[in-house]
């Protein structure tokens, strides 16, 4: 038996390395390497962005905390994750987005800012934030697949981690935005396989007995696991359903698959085809995560203390049969695959392009920006691996302060920036400001407990968590930029017109 899981393991690492080797022969320019010279179809784009929003985060930390906390409930998160964060982000970002970036030549987030807003300040600290705030979200990736690697084939959990990196850093070396469009496709394919088995096997064991069963017994330990009974618990599911839908409208590796698509033609199909690959993924993990109460009475342990990342591991552990859960650990290896790739490859493409390039030396050459991305690529995977290493706290909270600060940053910005003329760089900036500084105060906030804030105000903060300050990072910008455009200084026509007409192009 341990060999048919070791030859499943092998056998996907082998068609990994397989496809990036494919990919590198089509890669030869920046543009190659960071949005696949704007050619992908739409099942290809659709499943790339469906393997990037969905990691070993939400397959193993972030569904058994949820469905620990919130229990069936944990379902709605489900629906945001598919219409908010998927179906309308597709129709609304999607063709503009591709049509912007194209005509102004930007191939990164920090470009397209500073094009719009004219400001290369703003592509610099937009570029420093995406690479410090990447980092414990990788790392979150990372920590999460080792601890099925633990479960399932008894690795240890730094060996797991080593091999983790020594495979991302392989994998998006080689073959750049090509490989990772190619392998999401095959990876996409082996997630919806895994999780329709997984919500099988879990469903069918003893211990659930079927989905009727499952509620009622749910309904008997708390029915609150059913829906939410006080107020205060619908303030965190809330928070958590726009931290995670939301929040995929700023984050710079969700935004980056528009860029890449081949044409305005695909975006319908596209957006079909990642909507109902979200509602599978979401809706699985979801709902096995939420019978956390069937298993255990309380959490289960690692290294002497109670940790909810454990939760969705124990459960695969002991309801699926051996050859299946090695299938649910290539699952989740390919949706954390997919989400190192992109943010790797989305941070080291902002330093080389927007930092290096774009300021330090304006002069270097296609090649070699290109081989300082791969240096840049491996630099990325050693911080994350020591993050992961020494971890500052659980998957949730390494995962919630990542979105919460890069989303916040760049979400309102972002989204005025493509719709509305009249959105000015002190707005912008002021948008970009106001959500670093809510997202990460709020986690300053959770983790020392200031004396000047009351105990009763604290305990609502603590059991909210970050999430609830990630949300707020989000919305407040959106109102922020606005009211600070309408008494700041507007833009010139020319610069408006060259932003905003489609029939010039603005060469980079």
């Amino acid at each position: 038996m341990l060999f048919a899981k070791i030859a499943m393991l092998v056998s996907f690492f082998a068609v990994i390395v397989g496809l990036s080797l494919y990919s590198r022969s089509k890669t030869n320019t920046v543009n190659d390497f960071v949005v696949g010279n704007r050619s992908v179809g739409p099942w290809m784009s659709a499943f790339s962005y469906g393997t990037t929003y969905f990691s070993a985060v939400l397959l193993i930390g972030f569904a058994g905390k949820v469905g620990w906390g919130y229990g069936i409930s944990a379902l709605l998160i489900a629906l945001g994750n598919s219409i908010i964060g998927t179906y309308l982000a597709w129709r609304i970002l999607g063709k503009k987005t591709r049509e912007m970036t194209s005509r102004l030549n930007v191939l990164t987030m920090p470009s397209f800012l500073e094009k719009r807003y004219d400001s290369s300040s703003m592509r610099i600290v937009s570029s420093i934030i995406i690479f410090v705030f990447f980092v414990p979200y990788a790392a979150s990736v990372f920590m999460g697949l080792s601890y099925l690697f633990e479960q399932i084939f008894g690795i240890p959990y730094v060996l797991a981690l080593a091999i983790m990196a020594l495979l991302a850093g392989l994998y998006l070396v080689l073959g750049g935005y090509m490989a990772v469009a190619l392998v999401d496709f095959v990876q996409g394919l082996i997630m919806i396989l895994g999780v329709v088995l997984m919500v099988y096997f879990v469903v069918g064991h003893e211990i659930v007995n079927g989905f009727v069963n499952g509620f009622t017994s749910l309904r008997t330990i708390d029915p609150g696991l059913i829906i939410p009974s006080s107020a205060v618990s619908w303030v965190g599911l809330i928070s958590l359903i726009i931290l995670t839908s939301l929040g995929t409208w700023g984050l710079p590796q969700m935004v980056q698959k528009f860029y890449g698509i081949k044409n305005e033609q695909v975006i319908p199909v596209a957006t079909w085809v990642s909507t109902i690959f979200s509602l599978l993924i979401t809706m699985g993990a979801y709902y096995v995560g939420s019978t956390g109460h069937l298993f255990f009475a309380e959490l289960p342990i690692f290294n002497g203390a109670p940790t909810p990342d454990l939760i969705m591991p124990t459960i695969i552990g002991q309801t699926l049969p051996p050859l299946v859960g090695a299938l649910i650990l290539i699952l989740v290896l390919s949706a954390s695959m997919s989400t190192l790739s992109s943010l790797v490859l989305t941070a080291s493409s902002s330093v080389s392009i927007d930092l290096i390039r774009g300021t330090v030396k304006k002069d270097i050459s296609e090649k070699t920006t290109m081989n300082l991305m791969r240096v840049l690529c491996i630099a990325f995977i050693a911080f994350c691996l020591y993050v992961a290493l020494n971890p500052p706290g659980i998957i949730l909270t390494l995962m919630a302060l990542s979105w919460g600060a890069v989303a916040g940053s760049f979400l309102a910005p972002y989204l005025y920036g493509l719709f509305w003329p009249d959105t000015t760089r002190i707005g912008a900036w002021a948008g970009m400001i106001s959500g670093l500084l809510i997202a990460v105060g709020g986690y300053i906030v959770i983790n020392t407990s200031p004396s000047f804030i009351s105990s009763d105000i604290m305990d609502l903060f603590i059991k909210w968590g970050t999430p609830f300050f990630g949300s707020l990072a989000m919305i407040i910008p959106l109102v922020v930029v606005p009211l600070i455009s309408m008494i700041t200084r507007s833009y010139t026509a020319d610069h408006i017109n060259r932003v905003y007409n489609e029939s010039e192009s603005i060469v980079a």
